[in-house]
C-alpha cells in the first residue's frame, strides 16, 4: 500500500530568527522530501509541512538535535492537519501580528568562516571590516522592529550589490537573511578622522590607525554598541596619558589580545576561561596576570586580575593583527554617561580624548557596553551584563503580570516580564548624570515596544532619593498603575533565587554597601529568610555610623574613624595607629563631633562599609577613585597568603528576635595585629576568613532555627572570589546548600530582576 500523505503545522519559539533558522529548516525539508513553507512572524517561526508520516517525525527530531549553532529553541507546538497538495518548500514573506513578540539575538562574536574570509585574499571580503552572517555580527544592536527583517534594521537604508543579494536570497547560502549582509561593493565603510574632525587620506584606514597607535597615540573607534578608545596596552606613556584625558586615574582599564595564544604571555588561562572568550559572546573575563607581564602596571594598578577579550568584530581582528600588540579597549563615554554611539555624537562629546577618531556609517540603534564575567567553581559569574548576553531572558517559574521593574541608583539595569521570560536590560550605569536617565528612559521603550510589554506593574527601589525609584513613581501615576516598592536587600536575594530558579524559602545573605532598609537605617550586611512574598530580618551587621554620609564612601578613613570612636570609645583615636597619623586634626575633631553628636551620620550595617573601614584601619586605602577600590586593594593583599587559616573572634547578641553581630573584637583585634607589626596581608587575610565564619556561623545558627537549608549569596560583596570560595567552603561543611548568580550579575546590576519577581509576584496575590 501506498503510505498516504499528512500535514502538520510547526510553531518554533526561541532565539529562532536571524541565526539561520529558515534556511535550516529548508533544507531539513528538502533532507526528507516534504512540501510546505516557512516564514517569521512577530512571535515565532511557523512552518507548514506535507509528507509521509514518518518523515515528518524525522523532520520534528531534525529540528532539535542540530539546529543552528545560535538558535535556541525554548518551545515547539505541532498541530497534524489535512495536506493541501501544496508542490515543492518555498520561504515566504514575514508576517506581523499585532501585540506580538519574540526572543531577540544578542550581538554575536565573528565566526569561524567569516574569519577565514577577511584573512584570504582570494576572497571578496578581504580585510572588509564589515564581514558577518547568519551565525554571527551585529544583532540587537542594529534591530528597530520585529520581526527581525532588514527594513526593520539600521541597515535599511544600504542597498545590497548583486552579488551581496544573490546571498541573502539563496536559501542554501549562510547568508541567506543575514540582515546586516555587505560587501566592500555595497556595505559600511571605515574612515579615519583627526581630533579636529578633519578626515584623514589614506587608501586602509585600519593599517594607518594601527600606525598610528605604534607611535603611543590614542584612537576612538565605533564598535558593535557604541565607541571604544584604545591605545598600546604595553606602552605606560599612552595608558596615562588616556587615564589623565580620560579622568579616571585609578580604575582598571579592559584590554583586547590577538589570539589565545598571546594572552598565554601576560595572563594565566585555565580551560573554562578560554571557552568563555572564545565563546559567541566573547566578554571581557577577569584573568590572573602573570608576574612581570609586558603589560603596563597602569593598565589596573596594584590589581591580580586583567580584564581580557578577543576580537569579537572583524575590525578588531583586523587592527590587532596590524598592531600585534595588546590594546587597552575602554568604553568611549565621559564620566556619568553613556558610550557614544554616533559620530557626531563622539566628535563633541569625547573631543580632547583620542588622537584619533576611527568611524563607520553602519547606524547603531541600541547602545551596549562590553560584558565582563569571570570564571568562579567551574561556572561564569557574570559582573556586567550587556554585549552577548541581553536581551536574552531568564526563564521564570511562574507566569504572572506585565511587570517594569526599573532597578538601582547605580549599575543600573531595568527588567521587563512577559508571559515566563524576564528580559534584564544591558548595563546601563549610574544614573548620576542626565545623558544616562535619557538613555535609560529611551532602552526601556525599545525593550517595550520590541517585547510587546504593557506594564501592568511598576516595581523599584523603596529608596525614594533614587532616580530610577523617581523614574518609577512618576510613570505609575502617569499610567494610573500601582508602583511596588521593594526593599533592596530582598530584592537582592530573590534574584538570586530567580536566577536559579528557586522558589522554595532561603537564607538570603545581602552584603553589599548600601540599601536603604525598612527600619530607615543603611543596610548591607544582612541575614534574611526570604521568598518571592516577603522576608523576615533574621540577622545583620552591628550598626555604625557613617561621618558625613556619602562622603565616607568616597574616604574610607572617615568611615574607619567612625568606627573606632563608637567601639572602642575616644580614646582610641590618642591610640598609635598610623592612619590616624595622617589625618588632618581639624577634620578628625570634625569627625569626632559628627559622630558623637549624631550630625549626619547615617548608621549602616554594611559589609562593604566594614570592608572600606578596615582596609583604612590597616593603612591600605583611606580615599578610593573608583567604587570598591579599597575592598578590591584588601582581596588583593589577602591573596598572597592562601594558606593563612586565622580568624579574629566575634559574637552577636538578640535584640528584638535578631541577631546582631557585634564587631568590637574583629577591631580590636586587628589593632592589636598593627601593634604587634603583623603584616598587613596577614590581616587582611585573617579578617577575610572572620567574615566567611561569620556568613557560615549565622546561616548554620538560622537554619537550625527555621529547618531551611538553601543559601543564596547575592550583593556586590560576593564579588570578592576570597571570600566566596572561604564562606562556600565552610557552608558546604555545614551541610548547607550555596545558591549563586549565573544569569545576571550579584551587585546592582542584578536587582531590577528581583525586583520584577517580588513586584509580579506581590500582585498577584
Amino acid at each position: 500500500m501506498i503510505e498516504s500523505k499528512i500535514a502538520a503545522q510547526i510553531n518554533v519559539r526561541g532565539v529562532v530568527q536571524g541565526v539561520g533558522f529558515r534556511p535550516f529548516v529548508y533544507q531539513l525539508a528538502a533532507k526528507y522530501e516534504l512540501s510546505g513553507w516557512v516564514y517569521n512572524t512577530s512571535e515565532d517561526v511557523t512552518i507548514w509541512i506535507e509528507g509521509k508520516p514518518k518523515l515528518i517525525q524525522s523532520f520534528l527530531k531534525g529540528l532539535t538535535r542540530k539546529p543552528p549553532s545560535q538558535a535556541i529553541i525554548e518551545h515547539i507546538l505541532t498541530k497534524y492537519d489535512n495536506p493541501t497538495g501544496c508542490i515543492g518548500f518555498t520561504i515566504r514573506s514575514s508576517v506581523i501580528n499585532e501585540g506580538k513578540y519574540q526572543l531577540v539575538s544578542p550581538d554575536i562574536a565573528t565566526c569561524a568562516d567569516c574569519q577565514s574570509e577577511i584573512f584570504n585574499p582570494e576572497n571578496r571580503r578581504y580585510h572588509y571590516p564589515f564581514t558577518n552572517c547568519t551565525n554571527c555580527g551585529p544583532r540587537f544592536t542594529i534591530i528597530e522592529d520585529i520581526p527581525y527583517d532588514r527594513p526593520r534594521t539600521t541597515m535599511s537604508h544600504i542597498r545590497m550589490c548583486p552579488e551581496c543579494q544573490k546571498e541573502y536570497d539563496d536559501p542554501h547560502d549562510r547568508r541567506f537573511h543575514a540582515e546586516p549582509n555587505a560587501c566592500p561593493s555595497c556595505g559600511p565603510q571605515l574612515k579615519l578622522f583627526d581630533n579636529k574632525v578633519n578626515q584623514l587620506n589614506t587608501n586602509d584606514p585600519i593599517i594607518t590607525a594601527a600606525s598610528l597607535l605604534k607611535q603611543g597615540k590614542i584612537i576612538a573607534l565605533k564598535g558593535l554598541g557604541g565607541f571604544l578608545i584604545a591605545c598600546d596596552a604595553t606602552n605606560t606613556q599612552a595608558v596615562e596619558l588616556l587615564r589623565k584625558r580620560k579622568n579616571r586615574p585609578m580604575k582598571p582599564l579592559a584590554v583586547m589580545v590577538e589570539t589565545i595564544e598571546q594572552l598565554k604571555q601576560y595572563c594565566l588561562v585555565n580551560k573554562e576561561e578560554v571557552n568563555l572568550l572564545r565563546s559567541p559572546q566573547s566578554p571581557i573575563v577577569l584573568l590572573r596576570r602573570r608576574v612581570h607581564s609586558k603589560i603596563s602596571p597602569s593598565v589596573a594598578p596594584g590589581l591580580r586580575h586583567l580584564g581580557v577579550m578577543l576580537p569579537y568584530t572583524p575590525l578588531h581582528h583586523l587592527l590587532l593583527l596590524e598592531t600585534a600588540f595588546p590594546l587597552v579597549m575602554t568604553s568611549g563615554n565621559l564620566s556619568r554617561e553613556p558610550i557614544a554611539k554616533d559620530n557626531d555624537e563622539a566628535f563633541e562629546k569625547l573631543s580632547g580624548i583620542p588622537d584619533y577618531f576611527l568611524v563607520h556609517d553602519r547606524l547603531i540603534h541600541s547602545t551596549y557596553d562590553d560584558s565582563v564575567t569571570m570564571i568562579e567553581q567551574g561556572q561564569i559569574q557574570l559582573i556586567r551584563r550587556a554585549r552577548g548576553y541581553a536581551p536574552f531572558p531568564v526563564k521564570l517559574s511562574y507566569q504572572g503580570l506585565q511587570v517594569l521593574a526599573c532597578g538601582a541608583q547605580e549599575k543600573n539595569t531595568f527588567c521587563l516580564t512577559a508571559d515566563k521570560y524576564a528580559f534584564v536590560s544591558q548595563h546601563i550605569g549610574d544614573l548620576d548624570g542626565p545623558e544616562t536617565v535619557r538613555h535609560y528612559e529611551e532602552t526601556i521603550e525599545l525593550y517595550k515596544n520590541i517585547f510587546r510589554v504593557h506594564p501592568e506593574i511598576i516595581a523599584g527601589d523603596m529608596h525614594p532619593d533614587y532616580l530610577s525609584t523617581r523614574y518609577a513613581i512618576e510613570l505609575a501615576t502617569r499610567l494610573g498603575l500601582n508602583f511596588v516598592p521593594v526593599q533592596h536587600h530582598h530584592a537582592h536575594v530573590v534574584s538570586s533565587m530567580a536566577d536559579a530558579g528557586v522558589t522554595s524559602p532561603v537564607i538570603g545573605v545581602a552584603f553589599d554597601g548600601t540599601g536603604l532598609g525598612t527600619d530607615g537605617h543603611i543596610w548591607g550586611g544582612e541575614f534574611l529568610v526570604a521568598d518571592y512574598h516577603s522576608f523576615r530580618r533574621m540577622a545583620h551587621l552591628q550598626y555604625l555610623p557613617l561621618p558625613g554620609g556619602d562622603v565616607a564612601i568616597k574616604k574610607p578613613y572617615r568611615t574607619a574613624v567612625g568606627y573606632l570612636v563608637t567601639l572602642l570609645g575616644d580614646e582610641i583615636l590618642n591610640a598609635d595607629l598610623p592612619f590616624l597619623e595622617q589625618l588632618d586634626q581639624n577634620e578628625l575633631n570634625i569627625i569626632f563631633q559628627q559622630v558623637s553628636r549624631h550630625l549626619n551620620s547615617p548608621l549602616t550595617s554594611s559589609c562593604g562599609r566594614l570592608f572600606d573601614a578596615v582596609s583604612a584601619l590597616i593603612g591600605v586605602r583611606g580615599i578610593i577613585q573608583y567604587d570598591a577600590e579599597a575592598a578590591i586593594e584588601l582581596e588583593v593583599l589577602a591573596s598572597r597568603y592562601p594558606s593563612e587559616t586565622g580568624e579574629y573572634p566575634f559574637c552577636w547578641h538578640d535584640h528584638e528576635s535578631v541577631h546582631v553581630i557585634g564587631l568590637d573584637m574583629i577591631f580590636q583585634s586587628i589593632i592589636k595585629e598593627i601593634h604587634n607589626r603583623t603584616p598587613i596581608p596577614v590581616i587582611a587575610k585573617r579578617f577575610h576568613n572572620t567574615i566567611a565564619r561569620i556568613i557560615s556561623s549565622l546561616c548554620l545558627t538560622i537554619s537550625k532555627e527555621t529547618g531551611i537549608t538553601q543559601v543564596a549569596l547575592s550583593g556586590g560583596v560576593f564579588q570578592n572570589r576570597l571570600l566566596l570560595r572561604r564562606a562556600m567552603k565552610l557552608l558546604k561543611a555545614d551541610g548547607l546548600s550555596v545558591i549563586l548568580h549565573r544569569q545576571v550579575p550579584c551587585n546592582d546590576g542584578g536587582i531590577s530582576l528581583g525586583q520584577a519577581v517580588i513586584g509580579g509576584t506581590l500582585s498577584a496575590i
